[in-house]
């Protein structure tokens, strides 16, 4: 099992702030596949978003990067500064 965060717009457009899934994916962009099985919405604010940040275990991450279980997985909206 993974636990799943979503951040500020995400968590807004997705409906769902944290959640957490037994699939087994061995890959942040495998879990992004997944998320993306559930329509349209989800492929696009999350596999298809190439601004997407990406946390694993609390530390900033690639797409390519490995998750096992008991990990937590956040996504977040690209962050601006002004």
């Amino acid at each position: 099992m993974v636990r799943i965060l979503y951040f500020a717009s995400l968590r807004e457009n997705l409906g769902l702030a944290d959640e957490s899934i037994n699939e087994p994916v061995t890959t942040v962009a495998e879990l992004l596949d997944l998320l993306a099985q559930r329509g349209q919405l989800w492929d696009e604010q999350l596999r298809q978003n190439t601004r997407l940040q990406i946390a694993v275990n609390q530390t900033m991450t690639k797409r390519e990067a490995a998750i096992t279980t008991g990990d937590e997985i956040a996504f977040f909206p690209p962050v601006t500064g002004g």
